[in-house]
């Protein structure tokens, strides 16, 4: 199981974090999904998890990945 770790600096509210997280379930090998609205940090559990699918989710819940690792 693989493990990344990024900032969502646009997330303001409740329905930010429901908004990344629901796009990000969705994603081929994701496990899990755990938001911290307060550090604005989100961190994916998976396998074989595409870092550009990831990207992708998260831009297509209407906000942009920072600081991968």
């Amino acid at each position: 199981m693989s493990e990344l770790r990024f900032q969502v600096p646009g997330m303001t509210c409740g329905h930010c974090v429901n908004a990344v997280r629901t796009e990000l379930t969705g994603v081929a090998g994701v496990d899990s999904v755990e938001v911290d609205l307060d550090s604005k940090q989100v961190v994916v559990h998976g396998s074989a998890v595409d870092l550009q699918a990831i990207l992708a989710a998260v831009d297509e819940a209407g906000y942009e990945a920072v600081g991968i690792s």
